[in-house]
């Protein structure tokens, strides 16, 4: 991937979601949930604070991570759907 983010955004690709409960039940598609959880592609310098000083990211390319149902901005790159998102709109590392 070419692309680079910039400052405190990550670059996340969306887990798949379940099509199957449980109990064996499958979702169709018009029914399913946006996912949560996804994978960090790539992730941006770092914040620069109003001091002058770095703030360093605390997320790394390949973390699998719990994000807010509705964050980010959906991005179509090379044919693949992807989030921008800055790194305070990740809830947690999984």
């Amino acid at each position: 991937m070419k692309v680079k983010p910039l400052a405190d955004r990550v670059i996340i690709r969306p887990l798949e979601a379940e099509t199957k409960t449980a109990g064996g039940i499958i979702i169709p598609d018009n029914a399913k949930e946006k996912p949560m959880q996804g994978e960090v592609i790539a992730v941006g310098p770092g914040k620069v604070a109003d001091s002058g000083q770095k703030i360093d990211m605390n997320l790394k390319e390949g973390d699998k991570v719990l994000y807010g149902k509705y964050s980010g901005t959906e991005v179509s790159i090379e044919g693949t759907d992807y989030l921008i998102m800055r790194e305070s709109d990740v809830l947690a590392i999984l």
